[in-house]
Formats: structure tokens, C-alpha cells, sequence
């Protein structure tokens, strides 16, 4: 088998593309996330928390250059070098809400599953009705 053509088969399997569908899904389902943290929660974390704002919470690692307005996107655009735990708080709760989304789901999912595995009853083997058929002529 040449190269291509176990390429080719690697590339097709179901799981290859299911997986592929699974990133792609999770990528923008990523972005949903971020602007629920970003647009959503931190702003009412930083209303109920008296006007904090995690996105300009930074030490400056080097000096402020003279003239910069001492903000977080300033001094990024200047490159200086800072330390900031601000944005590292931020993306924390996005990982923690990603993470409570997906259990959710996959409780859910767990649920419907179980839901569906009550509704439809196993056949009964082969074997085991034909015992029956025979232990009910024995009884008669």
C-alpha cells in the first residue's frame, strides 16, 4: 500500500473527521466564552466589586516610559515589559466557565443516553426464549 493511499485511509476514518468537527466546534465555542467572561461577567464582577477591573491589573517589570498613559493596552503597545495577572485572572474564569459548560453538557448528554438505554429494552437471546418455549411444554 503506497503512502498516499494510507494517508488517504488515515484522513477518512470517521474518528479522524469526528475529531477534526470536535476542534473546529471548540474553537468557536472558545470565542462564546471569552466574550461571555470579557462582555458579560467581568463587567458585573467589577460592579459588584466597587469598579475593579482585572484587564488593567499589572506590575511594570521595567521602567514606564515618560508620556505613556500607564494603561495595560499602553504599555503593551510600547513594549513594556510587565507582569500581567490581570489577563491571567481572566482567562482562569474563562477555563473555569468553559469547563463548567462542558460538564453540564456532557451531563446532560450522560442523561439523555441513560434515558434512552431505559426506554428500549434488550431482546431477549435466542437461547433463553427457547428455554422458556421448552420449560412451558414441560409444564403442560
Amino acid at each position: 500500500m503506497s503512502i498516499a493511499s494510507e494517508f488517504k485511509e488515515f484522513a477518512l476514518k470517521g474518528n479522524v473527521m469526528d475529531l477534526a468537527v470536535g476542534v473546529i466546534i471548540g474553537a468557536a465555542f472558545g470565542k462564546i466564552v471569552d466574550s461571555l467572561v470579557g462582555d458579560v461577567i467581568m463587567p458585573i464582577v467589577g460592579k459588584v466589586s466597587g469598579g475593579l477591573d482585572f484587564s488593567n491589573m499589572f506590575v511594570p517589570l521595567a521602567d514606564i516610559p515618560a508620556g505613556n498613559a500607564g494603561t495595560y493596552a499602553a504599555l503593551k503597545a510600547a513594549h513594556v515589559p510587565m507582569l500581567a495577572y490581570g489577563n491571567f485572572i481572566t482567562i482562569v474564569l474563562n477555563f473555569i466557565i468553559l469547563a463548567f459548560v462542558i460538564f453540564l453538557m456532557v451531563k446532560q448528554m450522560n442523561k439523555m443516553k441513560k434515558a434512552e438505554a431505559v426506554a428500549v429494552p434488550a431482546p431477549t437471546p435466542e437461547d433463553i426464549v427457547l428455554l422458556r418455549q421448552i420449560r412451558d411444554a414441560l409444564q403442560k
